[in-house]
Parts: structure tokens; sequence; C-alpha cells
């Protein structure tokens, strides 16, 4: 006989959760769909967020430069000294060979002084201490000895000073390479950001700044105040090198970094200036007013200094920007100015 038995209820306490699951996926669900849309972000955006990590690339790549030409200087430092240090052991080797000679003549003539003996076996410091009470040296022993305690006070300060640089050296190659990861770092999600834009995106992007070099240039045509003497050679040399790719810690011929191109720009000119930015900011007189730069004056950009290049004339710079980019005319508008050295 077939049951007639009512089929079990679900408890309240069942339908409260499942309610609330429900409502929560459904909420969940409106989420995402009003997230979708705005997932993708629009090329005035990726624009936007990689000039802010070209700027964030530049600045590490100022720093990367300095910790490099830290690296030579020291490299260059340590050479010198191991050198110093060697021909300092040679003359301090000669200097004992001289008196185990005069304490040889000595013995073979039975005369050996306990002063020299003293010396042969110990310290020359602690001898030149008691020599006083001994009084059997001659004047030729004693300005040979004295020779001989010099030099080693001599060699013990120049590898002390060669030590120092070596762990100077080590951090200095530490900081390096931080800086080198934090540049590729910066530089890659540019890349990325990039690559979410269309081929069409791309496109416009790189039209945009075309045409904005093109004003530029024709800018630098019009009046403008001239420079003189090597202002003039550097700038016009820095002209050849328009067009040429910005590459972080490049100094040219074929490529440059921002501080690269200035710095070799003047050097062409037979001017020697620092390596980087912060330290071209100190290389000559300063310019606060934009009125009074001249052409091929040094021009500064942020507040932190990271970016330099040339005056060009009309308000404009001929300067090597960022990665992806090449050497070429832009406004000065476009960057915060803070002053213009001349050198």
């Amino acid at each position: 006989m077939a049951s007639h038995r009512r089929p079990k209820q679900p408890s309240r306490a069942r339908v409260t959760v499942l309610t609330t699951a429900a409502a929560a996926a459904v909420a969940l669900s409106a989420q995402a769909a009003n997230a979708a849309p705005s997932a993708k972000p629009s090329k005035d955006e990726v624009k936007s967020k990689v000039d802010e990590l070209y700027q964030q690339a530049e600045q590490a790549t100022e720093k990367y430069n300095g910790a490099k030409e830290k690296q030579d200087k020291l490299e260059k430092q340590i050479s010198t000294l191991q050198d110093k240090v060697a021909r300092g052991q040679d003359e301090l080797n000669k200097l004992r060979d001289g008196i185990g000679t005069m304490a040889s003549a000595q013995y073979r003539t039975g005369s050996i002084d306990p002063s020299v003996q003293l010396f042969l076996s110990s310290n020359p410091d602690d001898y030149l201490d008691k020599a006083s009470t001994l009084d059997q040296l001659s004047s030729q022993q004693v300005e040979a000895l004295k020779k001989i305690q010099e030099k080693q006070r001599e060699l013990a300060q120049e590898r002390q000073e060669a030590s120092d640089k070596l762990k100077d050296l080590a951090a200095t190659r530490t900081e390096l390479g931080k800086k080198k990861q934090e540049v590729q770092g910066k530089l890659a999600d540019a890349q990325k950001l990039l690559n979410s834009l269309t081929a069409q995106e791309r496109a416009a992007l790189q039209a945009d700044q075309n045409r904005a070099s093109r004003a530029s240039q024709r800018s630098v045509l019009g009046p403008s105040n001239a420079g003189t003497g090597r202002a003039a050679e550097a700038f016009s040399w820095a002209q050849g090198q328009l067009g040429k790719p910005y590459v972080y810690g490049a100094t040219g011929l074929s490529s440059y970094d921002c501080s690269g191109l200035t710095s070799r720009a003047y050097g062409a000119a037979g001017v020697s200036i620092p390596r980087t930015s912060e330290e071209q900011a100190n290389a000559g007189t300063r310019i606060y007013s934009e009125g009074d730069l001249k052409v091929g004056d040094l021009v500064f950009f942020y507040g932190d200094l990271h970016h330099v290049g040339l005056y060009a004339g009309n308000g404009t710079v001929l300067h090597a920007p960022h990665t992806g980019a090449v050497v070429r005319y832009e406004s000065m508008g476009n960057m915060p100015f803070q002053f213009g050295v001349r050198i």
C-alpha cells in the first residue's frame, strides 16, 4: 500500500542559509558584471601610468649611473693603491736586504752588534725603542732602520686604505645591482601596460608623440637666445644625435640616457662635466629664469633633478627622454622645469 506521508519541509534555518548564499551569489555576479567593463584601462590611462613608470625608471637610472661611476673610480683607486703597495714592499725588502748584508759583514768579522741581532729577530719598532740603551749603532745603521720603520708604517696605512676601498667597492656593486633590477622592473611593468593596448592604440600614441616632437622642432627654428662658445658647440654636437634611442646607462655613440647625452655633448666641446644629472646641476652657474637661458645651457627638471637636457631655444629642450623614445626636441612645458646651468 503506497505511503501518503507528507514530504519533510526544510527547516527555517536551512531556508535562511540557502537564501543568504543565493543572495551573495547574485551580488557577486552583479559586482563582476559591473567591474568587467572597466577592467581594461583606457589608452590615456595607460599612457599616464607608463609615463609615471618611465619617470621612476629614470630616477633609478641616475642612481645607477652614480653607483656605476663610483665603482669605476674605486676600481682605479684600488688598482693604484695595490701597485703602490707592491712597489713599497719591494723597497722594504731591499732595505731589509741591506741590513742583512750589513749584519753578515759584521758576523764574518765576529763583530755583529746586539742591536742588529735584535732587529733581525724581532720588530724594528721595538728595536728603536730600546736602541737608546744600546749605544752600539753606527749612524748608517740608524738611518737604515728608520727607513724600514717608516716604510712599514706607510705600507700598513696603504694596505688599510686599499682594504677600506675594497669594502666600499663591494657595497657599491651591491647597490648597482639593486638599481639595475629596479630600472628593469619599472621598464618591464611599462611594457606590460603598453602590450595591453591594441595595435591601433599604440600607433595613436606614437603619432601623438611624433606630432609633439615636430611642433617642438619648428619652435627651435624661430628666434631665440643664441648660445656661444662651448655651449654652442655642445648643442651643435647634440643635434647630430637626434633620432638615436634612449637606453639607460648609455653615453653613446649609438644610444644615450639623459645625462649620458649632456655629458657626452660637452665632452665633444672639450669640457668635462660630471656623469649624473644631480652632479651636473652643480657644474656651473645656475639660471632660474627661463627667459635668461641661452641655447646649449643645461636645463633640469623635477624636484630631485633626475632629468637633464640642453636648452634649444623658444621654450624647448633637446634631450634623451626615456625608454621607448629617441633623442628629440620637446616643449619644456611638458616637464616641471627647475633651473638651468651655464657651463
